[in-house]
């Protein structure tokens, strides 16, 4: 016999270590292993994570066998891996309805649960005793599994349990729209339960999406039906959050130890070597000790000042853990796994150096890591003094299974048994490698011959739909509704992929579905959506976006293919010519360049070879997915528009079952005309409810259902602030359209018994002169009898009001009346598919919501992803009785996304996106510019183009000036209406538009004939003011205002805010008081502290005011600086605008000012050209606030003059 070789020897001490500290916990019957002797219980998380090292010991014995004993202990130590990960999936399969309800609900109450009992695999908690919700633990479950699939091992068996995964993927896939417990279980750190976006959840998710995506469940056995799919837009979503949000953790944790397996060892989920680096370092520099690393700062779990007879913290208590949090030596194995992985010998020498000298030692040579070092109870003000100078004493469970498997993991890479890539067979450590350039591929297709032959008027040669042929194109819909076969399974009761929106990555492959290739046109060009789609402008615009995003975010082998259609709607009104905007973007795709991305224009069948291609293969005849199994579950929304494209169909005859599939796809999106037509008469009302307001209709509607109500009681009470101020309609009244004359009163048929007579308005929508008309009797209809009502216009059955109200849609959009598209989304209750993802983007950039009007109780508050219905809801109810507004809440939710990832330097230091009061400013800027009433403002802001929406909101957000000019289009086909042009305003005063010939932002626009009375600023004050001093006149004013409006803070506003708190009990900001015992709660750079100082602020309904009042607390931090201990009580921030507004005026009387210069603003008492100063300057704000604060503290401050400088 053959002596033992030393790496031999070696390689038994780590088995007898493996052995006697986490294989003995193991349970024979279920594999799973339990927390500890006295824990039965086994998590997910712990058990993947503690069943690591015997992973790698089985492999380090296999590649370093000696003896045949070697290969049989190989093979027992990986069957050991294969059971725990079978008891775990046989623990989660039983759980299989909430994995159902989860992937629609995305509920804390529908999740797995987060830990099972380890002898029978049965749930130990009850559904809301637990925090279970923890994405980040199903997502390692995944990236492991897939991970030892590749390494050779056989987890799954059988195709049952293929699916089951592949809908655990569809469970994780929104990992980035759902707020959870995180890794720690807590959520929240006051661990009052409250779930919150984790950082460390959505890296886990997205890593185990990339690494088993494409993969075979059965190893080297399997065959197509074993395969797992993922849609990359997913990944890519997922990514884009983790990017926004680290290095900060979660809202409540700035920084957490937790996202170590982000950056690093096991996950690799950040492609920035920079932000891994800033991450590693925050870490380092926040959270390490002399024997680990906090899990995040102020963390109570089990140091001496925690209470352990209550579960949650009260918020002032988190100051007690300052300095004494527990420090857990888990952390640095990661960093040890992580030096090993990038060859950094140095941090492998200091980290096994430091391990060594906490690890604790056995009599019989087992060494054994401790769950965490806490500081001792008789020590602890010791400690408070001098951080990091106790000796501290082993904690909690020992051993700790999961730091003893990583212990014992790190060990074997270090001394080289292991190699990286044998723990990480899929390549995850290489991601932040270089990624080479991308070109993306433009297929421009003709939607018919007629678009085709124009195009080829201006000298652009394109194929038609049925040029391509054997090639299909199909909208996007259709390949949503394909991945709902994905993952259906009848025994387990499981559905396939919930109806979800498919972004371009997804759209910008080939398909390769029953030997037929498919290209599918990308989901904005899709109109029966939702009215983006509508304005060819809009589209050219989300074009340009989608190709950057291609750009930087395709990470497939191949070209992306970009298919995109010219269809009838992209003509101009008459349909003889393509639009020019379109025709302006094909010739620049030519170029080869656009909007920053490299394209490359061409054929179809010429980018065949060097596209990406997937084959759908459980759409394949031999698979047992029944395309029409259920006789709607296939069914598209029952919103569609307008159907594919048919000539991609020949002869009928030899369709298989996917074409009648597909055609029954379109089919149900077909439309049928019933409406009569309107006679358009030149002097038709501009907008829909001019004539009809909402109220007038509410009040017939009830009178209907024999209620006598006053008409004006319908609408909603509000406080008016001024009695003299000019209303406008978006700040006063909750309904938009409120006309004063009654003359116009709809005449409406009654029955014998006084009810509305709905037939005879079914026979008035045949006389009605405007499209507005009809949609105010469908309105009716659609109220009293509901969508589904048939209507049986013209002796026809089955002409219910929803169809003919999608007709209507469809008749607006052809004539561009934005304002009717708007009004008929809000019956339809259409919804922007991708609005749940879109909020999510804003709150992960660290952004809240509001939506509705102002003030609190009907402006709804958003804080964390809200599943979609849950989020329509909340908008339609915040919105009141305006279905409109609620459209245009949706509607700039989706600009405020789009510009929150292509310039998030605009959102810089706003910290509350107030949806509501934003739609007012948009109103309020277009009165002050166009120098009209509120109703004709508002009434402008509902007509605007999508496009020209997105322009205002950004000229809004920028600061920039901008002016609104009405003006006459002579070129254009509707030039007997007068339009509003918006553009930029140059430093002179003059418009830019001569020397730049920026574009001219056009919407159409009712001119009054008669000149509006006094150009008044429509301000929550204003005022007319004289308007002799120039075209600076209200420059200041109107930037406080905005800048209120949209809640934006000078650079560190809140972080200053933290340090003068602690220097007195509190701050009075308009009869609200902002204690300093929040200090005791939160951290200077927590997001939650920042919420808090913004609630307060948002009490002040003046923009202006509040942010005079910002600029007064921000003097007010200078003082912190100041070796002042004390600098009084509370103290009161409204006083000291106050008192330097007065000191303001004397100045101005001292030099003769009288008249409308001294005139002050009724609520507030502030004088008008105070609120219209620069902050700097010897006569600027700052210079009367600070005089007023010296004034105010004089009592504490240090008696030497030089302060006051």
């Amino acid at each position: 016999m053959r002596s033992r070789s030393n790496s031999g020897v070696r390689l038994d001490g780590y088995a007898r270590l493996v052995q006697r500290t986490i294989l003995c916990h193991q349970n024979p019957v279920t594999g799973l292993l339990s927390a500890s002797t006295d824990h039965k219980d086994a998590w997910v998380r712990d058990n993947v994570y503690s069943i690591l090292a015997v992973w790698g010991l089985g492999m380090a014995y296999r590649k370093n066998a000696d003896r045949d004993e070697d290969k049989a202990k190989a093979y027992e130590l990986e069957q050991n891996v294969v059971k725990l990960m079978r008891g775990l999936l046989q623990c989660m399969m039983r759980q299989v309805d909430k994995v159902e309800k989860f992937k629609c609900t995305q509920s804390t109450k529908d999740c797995l649960h987060a830990k099972y009992n380890s002898a029978t695999c049965a749930t130990v908690v009850g559904d809301d005793q637990w925090g279970h919700l923890q994405v980040d633990a199903t997502s390692l479950y995944l990236l492991f599994l897939a991970q030892m699939t590749a390494s050779g091992l056989r987890i799954i068996f059988t195709l049952d349990e293929v699916t089951f995964i592949q809908n655990l993927v569809f469970y994780i896939e929104a990992a980035y729209k759902v707020a959870d417990y995180g890794i720690w279980e807590r959520g929240d750190k006051t661990n009052q339960g409250i779930p919150e976006l984790n950082a460390s959840s959505v890296g886990m998710a997205k890593a185990a999406l990339e690494a088993i995506d494409e993969l075979d469940l059965f190893g080297a056995h399997g065959g197509h039906k074993s395969v797992i799919h993922v849609l990359p837009d997913e990944v890519e979503h997922c990514q884009s959050i983790l990017y926004s949000m680290l290095p900060r953790a979660s809202t409540s944790k700035e920084i957490d130890a937790g996202l170590l397996s982000i950056i690093s060892y096991p996950a690799f989920a950040v492609e920035d070597l920079n932000l891994v680096n800033v991450t590693k370092s925050e870490i380092i520099s926040k959270l390490q000790g002399r024997y680990g690393c906090c899990r995040f700062l102020r963390d109570g779990y089990k140091t001496p000042r925690e209470d352990p007879s209550r579960l949650h913290y009260d918020p002032a208590e988190l100051k007690l853990f300052e300095n004494i949090e527990c420090e857990w030596p888990v952390f640095w194995t990661y960093f040890l796994i992580d030096g090993v992985f990038n060859e950094d010998k140095i941090q492998v020498q200091e980290y096994r150096e430091a391990l060594e000298g906490i690890l604790i030692r056995e009599k019989n040579g087992i060494v054994l890591m401790p769950e965490l070092y806490a500081v001792p109870p008789e020590k602890v003000d010791e400690e408070y003094e001098n951080p990091h100078s106790v000796d501290r004493v082993p904690v909690g469970k020992l051993p700790h299974l999961w730091g003893q498997s990583l212990y014992v993991l790190s060990c074997l890479l270090a001394e080289g048994f292991l190699a990286a890539g044998e723990v990480d067979p899929l390549n995850r450590r290489f991601s932040t490698g270089l990624k080479p350039d991308v070109v993306v591929q433009v297929t421009v297709l003709a939607e018919s011959n007629q678009i085709k032959s124009l195009l080829q008027d201006h000298g652009i040669n394109v194929q038609s739909i049925a040029d391509i042929h054997p090639l299909r194109v199909q909208p996007a819909r259709i390949l949503s509704n394909l991945y709902t076969m994905l993952g259906r399974n009848k025994n387990m009761k499981l559905s396939g992929r919930p109806h979800r929106h498919i972004g371009v990555l997804g759209t910008s492959k080939l398909y390769v579905i029953r030997n037929q290739i498919f290209a599918f046109t990308p989901q904005f060009t899709d109109q029966h959506h939702f009215y983006l789609a509508l304005d060819n402008q809009m589209i050219v615009e989300m074009l340009k976006i989608e190709l950057a995003y291609l750009t930087s975010c395709w990470r497939m082998t191949g070209r992306p293919t970009l298919t995109f259609p010219i269809s009838h709607t992209m003509l101009v009104d008459d349909g003889t010519d393509i639009h020019p905007a379109v025709l302006a973007t094909i010739r620049k795709l030519e170029d080869g360049y656009f909007g920053g991305a490299r394209v490359k224009i061409g054929k179809l069948s010429e980018f065949l070879t060097t596209s990406f291609h997937t084959h759908l293969s459980f759409l394949d005849p031999d698979c047992d997915v029944k395309l029409f199994d259920d006789p709607n579950g296939g069914r598209s929304s029952p919103d569609s528009e307008y159907g594919g494209y048919s000539a991609d169909f020949y002869e009928k005859e030899s369709q298989d079952e996917l074409d009648q599939y597909i055609n029954d796809v379109l089919q149900s999106t077909a439309l049928k005309s019933y409406l009569p037509p309107t006679s358009k008469t030149a002097n038709q009302p501009p907008v829909f409810s001019a004539n009809h307001s909402t109220e007038e209709i509410l009040s017939i509607m009830a009178k209907t259902k024999g209620l006598e109500v006053p008409a004006v009681s319908m609408s909603l009470p509000t406080k008016v602030l001024n009695t003299h101020r000019k209303s406008l309609n978006l700040v006063d009244n909750p309904h938009f359209f409120e006309t004063k004359d009654r003359g116009n009163v709809l005449h409406l048929s009654k029955d014998a018994r006084g009810d509305l007579d709905c037939r005879k308005l079914v026979e008035q929508l045949k006389e009605c002169p405007t499209l507005h008309d009809q949609a105010d009797i469908l309105y009716i209809l659609h109220i009293l009898k509901g969508a589904d009502w048939d209507t049986e216009l013209d002796g026809q059955y089955g002409v219910t009001v929803h169809c003919l109200l999608n007709e209507l849609y469809r008749k607006a959009g052809l004539n561009q009346e934005w304002g009717l598209i708007r009004y008929i989304s809000g019956i339809l209750k259409k919804r922007v598919e991708v609005l749940a993802e879109a909020c999510t983007d804003l709150l992960s950039h660290h952004k809240q919501l509001t939506v509705g009007l102002p003030p609190e109780p009907r402006e709804k508050i958003i804080t964390a992803p809200l599943p979609p219905e849950e989020l329509i809801d909340l908008i339609y109810e915040a919105s009141g009785q305006d279905i409109s507004i609620a459209v245009l809440t949706q509607e700039i939710i989706m600009y405020l996304a789009m510009y929150v990832r292509s310039q998030p330097s605009l959102f810089v230091e706003m910290l509350r996106l107030r949806i509501g009061l934003i739609i007012q400013v948009m109103a309020t800027e277009l009165a002050r510019s166009l120098k009209c009433s509120g109703e004709e403002a508002s009434e402008s802001l509902m007509n605007l183009s999508p496009f020209d929406m997105k322009n205002l909101l950004h000229h809004i957000l920028s600061g920039k000036e901008f002016g609104v000019e009405r003006s006459l289009r002579p070129g254009d086909s509707s030039s007997s209406s007068p339009s509003i042009s918006i553009h930029e305003m140059g430093h002179s005063g003059a418009t830019k538009t001569e020397r730049s010939g920026i574009t001219k932002l056009k919407s159409e626009m009712k001119q009054r004939s008669s000149t509006p009375s006094s150009p008044t600023s429509a301000s929550p004050a204003g005022s007319s003011g004289d308007t002799s001093w120039g075209d600076r006149k209200g420059q200041w004013l109107r930037r406080r205002r905005l800048d209120g409006a949209i809640n934006r803070v000078p650079v560190g506003f809140y972080e200053k805010v933290w340090k003068i708190l602690q220097k007195c009990h509190g701050l009075s900001i308009d009869g609200y008081v902002l204690p300093s015992s929040t200090t005791r709660e939160m951290t200077p750079c927590e997001i939650k502290f920042a919420v808090h100082v913004e609630s307060v602020l948002n009490h002040v309904p003046q923009p202006e005011y509040r942010q005079l009042l910002v600029e007064a607390i921000l003097v007010l931090t200078f003082l912190s600086d100041i070796e002042v201990n004390s600098i009084g009580g509370i103290i009161c921030v409204d006083r000291i605008v106050h008192m330097a507004n007065d000191l303001f005026l004397q100045e101005l009387k001292s030099f003769g000012a009288t008249g409308s210069i001294l005139e002050k603003d009724v609520a507030t008492g502030i004088c008008h050209f105070f609120y219209d100063s620069a902050p700097s300057g010897a006569y600027g704000t700052m210079t009367y606030l600070t005089k007023a604060i010296i004034i105010y503290l004089h009592d504490f401050l240090p008696s030497t003059g030089c302060a006051m400088q």
